[in-house]
């Protein structure tokens, strides 16, 4: 699942005619980066959700062979976070999938993190995993930590303790924790807290640096970033 409605209104003026999954970081549009991490992975369909300038997202995906693509068209009414992936359930399946947000991205230290993040997945003992970013290794983020973890993977809550890591975008979920749940707006940071209370939040630091663009100001930096990733790796 590839959440890819938002408004990106901290993006403007650029989202006044775009929507910000289409912004370009080093010649490649957000969300093509979070396709690509995806394809690399070996994920052979993303459901991608749409609601501010749907048809532009629509088009710009409507050739792309890997993943293919299927469209969650929430142009009536965004509908958060969760919401969105509760609309797109009957093409999820029953089995756990990867979330993916369309807004930031990563360069892979080597391994793809995605590949981390399946094989480190236990079914018996999470409902959510989500992949971490340390501070340090982390370019555009304006807030404080999110997640302290524990010895054997669980999380909790850091509340900006600066020993925490950030959430950095991706994750695996059982749609098991959307059992009952009724169609409308809902954000997934309800599902990380009732994980929390049930022992099943998990995280796994990330190998490679992590990106944000949360503002115009913030694309050079991102592109800088870009850069000296791609020069450790050559």
């Amino acid at each position: 699942m590839v959440l890819a409605a938002g408004l990106g209104k901290r993006m403007r003026p650029i989202t006044d005619t775009m929507p910000k999954p289409l912004v370009k970081i080093a010649g490649k549009a957000l969300l093509d980066w979070s396709l690509d991490s995806l394809a690399a992975a070996g994920v052979t369909k993303a459901v991608v959700n749409v609601h501010y300038f749907p048809q532009q997202i629509i088009d710009h995906v409507a050739d792309r062979k890997t993943p293919r693509i299927v469209i969650s068209d929430e142009s009536t009414g965004l509908l958060d976070s969760a919401g969105g992936i509760v609309k797109a359930l009957p093409e999820l399946g029953a089995e756990p999938f990867f979330v993916v947000n369309a807004d930031t991205f990563w360069m892979d230290g080597g391994e793809s993190n995605l590949q981390r993040l399946a094989l480190e997945w236990d079914e018996a003992s999470m409902d959510i995993l989500l992949m971490l970013s340390h501070l340090h290794t982390a370019t555009g983020h304006s807030g404080g930590t999110d997640f302290l973890v524990a010895p054997d993977g669980a999380l909790r809550r850091a509340n900006g303790d600066p020993s925490g890591l950030i959430y950095a975008g991706a994750a695996i979920v059982h749609p098991r924790i959307f059992a009952g749940a009724t169609a409308g707006p809902s954000s997934l940071n309800g599902h990380f807290d009732e994980a929390i209370a049930a022992g099943r939040l998990f995280g796994m630091p990330m190998q490679g640096h992590w990106i944000t663009v949360g503002t115009p100001e913030a694309m050079a930096p991102a592109e800088a970033a870009v850069e000296r990733a791609r020069g450790k790796a050559r």
